[in-house]
């Protein structure tokens, strides 16, 4: 074809279009020799925006984004306008389920997004006139890869003894501590001072310099979406937790006189004769904290290192009763069905753990075990005194307090 007749096919198919040039929309050109092409088009997009609506949506985050947040990226909002639907779903079609605002200007998620996903969003919304405006958006979150969380203790809700610190576990080795620390915060109704020790890369604790005051409740607040941990790692978690503090309850266990003294509130309302560690297998001295509880368990020996020549275990007692847990080696203060009734009170005869005289099947309601274990909640303080060991180390289980105030602080990264 010549450009001639190239020209008179567009001009002729001009004509049959009423006049707007559409094709010339793609081909650059403002020969004038066509007619009036420039002005016609500029008519035309004049009125097309003439009938688009004003509404103006925003996606976030952004089309194309990676490494998003879980918590807080993903929303919808418009202005001079009203939204009439959205919705979000995975790259599977999966549905995420939302909640539109009030006044329809803005939609969220109603949960934490997972990682790791790729997300699809689609929203319409309506100007005053009732024209409608159309966004698309995809999205990729956080890889857990290059996210961390921490695992905490106390639960949410729970009621603890005054003994129990937060104790935070993280999954990725934090390299910038201090910023971290800053996205924790732990407060207490009673107006406690409240500093942090980091024990390593992955472990923080929280606590007073004294106790808990008892019937206080604690706060717990992660604000670490976003803050980079280590090199290219970033955190994840946005939560509010609180704990209660119960009766203050502290037992002290003495090895020499073969007693525990349970108190209350300062006031001892039991003693029970006991069994601690032998002298080949002493037990640990110090505070210790109670961070686990277990109507019956298994111990074995050959877990904490109590093997014969041959290899085998020096006891495998499936069927342990009322056990609770002092440290994360391997120390309970739990029943014992199996030994004397006369050694309770006068013979240390354990492998190192604190021994109370028990019955067979945990459900003997007359015992001495079953009493210390009704009466115990998770966080209650146990001392140790008089058996010839070390101090347990403030790390081995929930146990810094062994370590005074100046020291604790000395481990916080702010």
């Amino acid at each position: 074809m010549t450009d001639s007749k190239r020209r008179k096919g567009l001009m002729a198919a001009s004509a049959l279009l009423g006049g707007v040039m559409v094709l010339t929309a793609c081909s650059g050109s403002d020969d004038k020799a066509s007619g009036g092409t420039s002005s016609s088009q500029s008519q035309a997009d004049e009125a097309a925006a003439k009938k688009s609506s004003k509404a103006d949506i925003t996606i976030t985050p952004k089309d194309g984004s990676d490494g998003a947040s879980i918590n807080n990226s993903a929303a919808v909002t418009v202005s001079k306008g009203t939204l009439t639907g959205v919705t979000m779903t995975t790259a599977t079609g999966t549905a995420v389920a939302g909640t539109l605002s009030a006044d329809k200007t803005s939609w969220k998620p109603n949960a934490q997004l997972e990682r790791s996903t790729t997300y699809k969003v689609a929203a319409e919304a309506k100007d005053s006139a009732g024209l409608v405006a159309h966004e698309n958006a995809s999205f990729t979150t956080v890889s857990p890869a290059n996210s961390f969380i921490g695992t905490f203790t106390p639960e949410d809700g729970s009621t603890v003894g005054v003994g129990m610190p937060v104790s935070i576990n993280f999954d990725k080795q934090i390299t910038d501590k201090a910023a971290v620390q800053k996205g924790v915060t732990v407060t207490s109704s009673s107006g406690q001072e409240v500093a942090c020790h980091w024990f390593s890369t992955q472990r923080m604790d929280c606590r007073p310099e004294d106790y808990w005051k008892e019937n206080s409740t604690v706060t717990l607040k992660l604000a670490l979406d976003g803050v980079q941990g280590a090199s290219g790692v970033y955190g994840v978690q946005q939560k509010t937790v609180t704990f209660h503090i119960g009766r203050n309850q502290i037992s002290y266990v003495d090895a020499k006189t073969k007693e525990m003294k349970v108190t209350e509130d300062g006031k001892t309302v039991k003693t029970i004769p006991i069994s601690a560690g032998s002298p080949e297998h002493t037990t640990y001295e110090g505070i210790m904290v109670m961070s686990e509880k277990y109507k019956q368990t298994r111990m074995n020996g050959t877990t904490v290192g109590f093997t014969d020549n041959d290899g085998k275990a020096e006891y495998d007692i499936k069927d342990v009763p009322h056990a609770i847990r002092l440290t994360s080696s391997g120390t309970f203060l739990h029943g014992n069905y199996w030994g004397a009734k006369s050694v309770f009170g006068s013979v240390n005869t354990s492998h190192g753990c604190v021994g109370l005289s028990d019955t067979k099947g945990a459900n003997d309601t007359t015992t001495p075990a079953y009493w210390m274990y009704t009466h115990s909640i998770i966080g209650d303080v146990v001392v140790v005194s008089n058996t010839g060991d070390k101090t347990v180390a403030p790390d081995n289980g929930l146990n810094g307090w062994n370590m005074n105030w100046t020291q604790w602080k000395a481990g916080s990264a702010v």
